[in-house]
């Protein structure tokens, strides 16, 4: 038989530590929870991952690490996700819970959840579902809150410099076999030229007050790659992805640019305060390593860049830290 429970009334994590100093974070990661998200009446189920941090005292051992996953689990209990997949309200909700729970200064919570879309194959039209990451993060200071979201998007990029060395050699073949200028152009205009393909995964952040539904933000980031990808896909389906991708050749920089581009467009409305991430990871295939262009920035500064206004320094790039911190 197991021994009855003990009661502690020393509060170890409340004593002073051997080494007196503080934390920029100290919390649980990988927290795994099912939340509610409400859609046409009802409410489906979504595996989602949570980390929860708050900062700590130097004068604090430790904080108390099963709160987290306690006050998780209520306000999951509590708050049901609209079908605008408003994601960021649950990690504002579970922020300023824990820094109640804790007594502490500053808590930061982030939650990616695995969500589910059905589309359509672009010829064959058959419905295939796909998997995309719904990302919230918020930021709670005792004083107020500040929070973002965004989603991770699978895509695939065609790389222009291949495509371009391709052209070029195709150019001279054609012109010693006979071709004239005129007749080359028109054949690169019928057949787009081969180049080497990258898986890409595409993430964009948004940080703002106003209402921002994440299907927009996946359109986004889909439309700033070569072409989508899908799960399922017949033989025109694949030789519409293939072609569409290769006539719209585009390097990892040109990703992060037309994102943030696409949502300045998308969001007219944004203040100069509010805040944008761009993330292009493309994989490799003839390469053993990947590449990565980002961008983030507070809107003032986007704009501004955007716009040409004299004065406007391009270097003035606000962090999502410094941003959630405000």
């Amino acid at each position: 038989m197991l021994e009855h429970a003990t009661t502690f009334t020393h509060d170890l994590q409340a004593a002073e530590p051997d080494v007196r100093l503080a934390l920029t974070r100290a919390g649980v990661t990988g927290v795994e929870k099912v939340i509610r998200i409400a859609h046409a009446g009802t409410e489906l189920l979504y595996y989602a991952d949570i980390d929860c941090y708050v900062d700590l005292d130097p004068d604090q051992k430790g904080v108390h690490m099963s709160r987290f996953p306690e006050t998780v689990a209520e306000a999951i209990d509590h708050v049901v996700i609209d079908e605008a997949l408003h994601v960021e309200d649950l990690a504002q909700h579970i922020a300023e819970s824990i820094i109640e729970r804790q007594q502490a200064v500053r808590s930061e919570v982030t939650i990616r959840a695995k969500f589910p879309v059905t589309r359509r194959a672009p010829v064959s039209d058959l419905p295939t579902q796909e998997i995309y990451h719904l990302i919230g993060q918020a930021l709670a200071n005792g004083k107020g809150a500040r929070r973002m979201v965004g989603v991770q998007v699978r895509g695939l990029n065609a790389c222009p410099c291949a495509q371009g060395l391709v052209r070029e050699r195709a150019r001279e073949r054609l012109a010693e076999a006979g071709y004239h200028d005129a007749q080359i152009e028109e054949i690169f205009s019928l057949l787009p030229a081969a180049t080497h393909n990258q898986r890409a995964e595409a993430t964009l952040m948004i940080g703002t007050t106003r209402e921002i539904d994440a299907r927009d933000l996946i359109g986004i980031a889909e439309n700033s790659m070569s072409a989508p990808v899908f799960e399922l896909l017949k033989r025109p389906d694949e030789l519409f992805v293939v072609e569409h991708a290769h006539l719209h050749p585009r390097f990892v920089e040109d990703s992060v640019r037309l994102m943030i581009a696409g949502a300045m467009e998308q969001y007219p409305d944004l203040s100069d305060g509010c805040f944008l991430l761009a993330r292009q990871v493309n994989h490799e295939t003839i390469h053993n390593h990947d590449v990565l262009a980002e961008r983030h920035g507070v809107v003032a500064e986007l704009r501004g860049e955007l716009e040409g206004r004299p004065g406007v320094a391009p270097a003035a790039h606000t962090t999502a830290r410094v941003w959630l911190e405000g």
